[in-house]
């Protein structure tokens, strides 16, 4: 918000997850989850083999500080480290820090706490950095290496202090190139022109013992030859740190801990330890809960209560859960029921949750199957990853420099596109724009009065209209968000068109997996299909009379798809499969309700409220979705017994007639022959041979 920040420790409760870490991996081969969030969970918990380094200041035992300790995943790149690099908060710097850097270090280091680390490892491109004024040895050639602090260096990733290779890592060689420091080559590249820095590629040069070697052997001999000398231990790392578990707010579970008269940790024994009223939800000016201010809810006889609450994830992480037992009062779950129920067959969430909630409620799950309370470790065994549903992003052109001290709108089509730079986009409700979504968007003088009364800012703005008096927007596809007006509230579809519309236009839009964007103007079509669905009930009074051959091969054609689509979660296919079912049987005008009241089941799930109605207009009682049984298809009835035939005459098609599946080559051209169609172009012509394809088609071929 623009507002200094100062960065504290403060005492907090973690979850150690990190212990997890190798059996979270492990656990991914057992799901059936996408690759993509596989592969994300995999990096975020970034496992790498590597080892730690330890390189001894110079004046260590002056300055009485142990060997600094670097975590490499390339120990065979040591002969390339000419410097090392602290974080600014690493406990060492402080100790090492000469009198004549003092000064400079303190300063950057309260600059780098004004940073978050998010924000620390995003930018890339800054370069910045202090020398502490100390170095430290080389432990393979005792060389003098400088020791330098950075805030692209993070104390909570590896032991918060690297040694830098500039020849082999892309931001060790800028930070290298910035400050005028040493670099030296390790790999001979030059006879791999396509090879890049850092890849593990090439022969060792400058590097002692390994000179000469292939790449390919280098880790594991350099790795070797350390740890024979004692100055390496292997270790595997893992990127992702304990989860914080304490939130400063009002809202969230208590902590049910006491800490007594005497330091130490009690469980409060007043379970459930429930919130207390409170009407200031700001935190203290020390940082503290604004549970903190309730000092007869703190105190207790026992001690004092922890003030800070749960986060959000600690219930999302188990709710799963309760479902399977969610009337239980003595206990969050009976074992009895997780037994029952088991696993989560199928969880379907947005990927945006990959290594958040997803991850947490894994590490939740192993965490009470290793203390016996759920059957497995796995708490999902499926899961989809729904697509986002896509929103129109309408922008206006707003000029950067103000003309004449107003702000100025200018119509995109009178912008040439090398001036575009000179104009911010500023997004505009959807609800003002006349043909939003195409590339004939625009306001008119109505939309853009109403835009200057919707956003006061712009209410003396000058507007450049081209000569139909319109701003022209730009249109594009993004996230539905309400910084962007482009938000479609469902409630106000359902008003005009019914949430069983609602519902099959979502599920037609496209693959349940793919991001889809929304458009309120094509929600028409699936509205008509809904129409014409129900006129197929309503139109004809239906009859008991046995169904013909068409009617059932129509029926149970699109009870096939449908079975097949809802096992593969394929939804728009399955209203594909209802639309041409539903063509199919108006224009044979069908009016059996041996054909009609298994179709009406079927479409159930897809639109509920519609086929309750029907159904009850049907005669029946009570509703479908508890009085029918899915119907399943018979493959008798999808035996084909004639087939369309082709007429083309010299390779153009002319006609097409049916014909009995096995037809005699003989029956079809004597058929053909006799056809009006046909003899208007073998008129007068002579027929020289005639190509036929059993079951496919006829090509007679005719010349003057």
């Amino acid at each position: 918000g623009g507002h200094p920040v100062e960065r504290r420790k403060m005492p907090q409760w973690m979850l150690r997850i990190t212990a997890y870490a190798e059996r979270l991996l492990q656990g991914l081969e057992q799901v059936d989850f996408s690759e993509a969030i596989k592969t994300q969970q995999r990096n975020w918990i970034g496992r790498s083999e590597g080892a730690r380094l330890f390189f001894a200041l110079q004046n260590g035992d002056r300055l009485g500080v142990k060997p600094i300790e670097v975590f490499s995943t390339r120990p065979d790149t040591i002969f390339g480290a000419t410097f090392l690099v602290l974080a600014p908060e690493h406990e060492l710097v402080d100790k090492i820090c000469t009198k004549e850097q003092k000064e400079a270090v303190d300063k950057y280091k309260k600059q780098a706490a004004a940073k978050s680390e998010r924000e620390r490892s995003a930018d890339v491109k800054h370069i910045s950095g202090v020398f502490t004024g100390n170095y430290a040895l080389h432990p393979l050639t005792d060389n003098l290496v400088p020791v330098w602090i950075s805030d692209y260096v993070l104390a909570g990733y590896g032991t918060g202090a690297i040694m830098a290779v500039p020849s082999e890592d892309e931001r060790d060689y800028r930070f290298a190139q910035h400050f005028n420091l040493p670099v030296v080559e390790v790999l001979d590249k030059s006879n791999l022109p396509k090879a890049e820095m850092g890849d593990k590629v090439g022969a060792y040069i400058n590097s002692d013992f390994l000179n000469g070697q292939s790449a390919t052997v280098g880790f594991a001999l350099a790795l070797d030859v350390l740890e024979q000398r004692g100055l390496a231990i292997r270790k595997i790392n893992f990127r992702f740190h304990d989860a914080n578990f304490s939130r400063q707010r009002y809202w969230g579970e208590p902590f049910p801990i006491i800490y007594n008269q005497n330091g130490g940790i009690e469980i409060d024994k007043n379970l459930p330890v429930k919130l207390p009223p409170l009407h200031d939800f700001h935190p203290t000016a020390d940082g503290h809960s604004p549970l903190a201010r309730v000092v007869d809810w703190v105190n207790t006889p026992d001690g004092q209560r922890e003030t800070d609450t749960m986060p959000g994830y600690a219930a999302s992480s188990w709710y799963f859960l309760r479902y399977m037992d969610s009337h239980n009062k003595d206990e969050p779950f009976a074992t009895e029921a997780v037994n029952y129920w088991q696993q989560v067959d199928l969880y379907v969430g947005g990927s945006e949750h990959a290594v958040g909630h997803l991850l947490y409620s894994r590490f939740w799950n192993q965490f009470l199957y290793d203390l016996g309370k759920v059957p497995h470790q796995e708490p999902y065994k499926k899961l989809i990853n729904q697509g986002m549903i896509q929103g129109i992003i309408e922008t206006i052109y707003l000029k950067k420099e103000k003309v004449n001290g107003r702000s100025q709108f200018v119509s995109a089509d009178l912008i040439k596109a090398d001036k575009l730079e000179l104009y911010a986009r500023i997004p505009v409700h959807i609800r003002y724009v006349s043909n939003y979504g195409s590339p004939d968007s625009f306001l008119d003088l109505k939309g853009i009065e109403q835009f200057k009364g919707w956003k006061n800012d712009y209410a003396n703005a000058e507007f450049v209209l081209n000569g139909f008096n319109h701003l022209v927007t730009h249109s594009e596809t993004g996230k539905m968000s309400k910084s962007k007006y482009n938000v479609v509230n469902p409630d106000d579809v359902i008003q005009e068109y019914g949430a069983d519309c609602l519902r099959m236009y979502e599920l037609f839009l496209g693959p349940l997996e793919d991001a889809k964007p929304w458009n309120t103007k094509g929600i028409d079509g699936v509205y008509r299909f809904l129409r014409k669905f129900w006129d197929l009930y309503t139109q004809l009074p239906l009859n008991d009379a046995a169904p013909t051959a068409a009617e059932l091969k129509i029926l149970h054609t699109c009870i096939k798809k449908v079975s097949a689509d809802l096992e593969n979660f394929s939804f728009n296919t399955s209203i594909a499969a209802f639309m041409v079912a539903t063509n199919h049987l108006r224009e044979i005008k069908c009016d059996k309700r041996a054909i009609l009241q298994p179709l009406l089941v079927v479409i159930a799930p897809f639109a509920p409220y519609t086929a309750d109605e029907l159904w009850y207009l049907l005669g029946n009682s009570g509703s479908v979705h508890n009085s029918a049984t899915f119907p399943s298809y018979n493959e008798a009835y999808l035996i084909e017994d004639n087939f369309q035939c082709p007429i083309s005459i010299n390779g153009k098609l002319r006609y097409t007639l049916q014909f009995p599946l096995n037809a005699a080559q003989e029956l079809v051209e004597q058929t053909a022959l006799a056809q009006t169609e046909v003899q208007k172009w073998t008129a007068g012509k002579t027929i020289t041979k005639t190509i036929f394809i059993k079951n496919k088609m006829l090509n007679i071929v005719v010349k003057d």
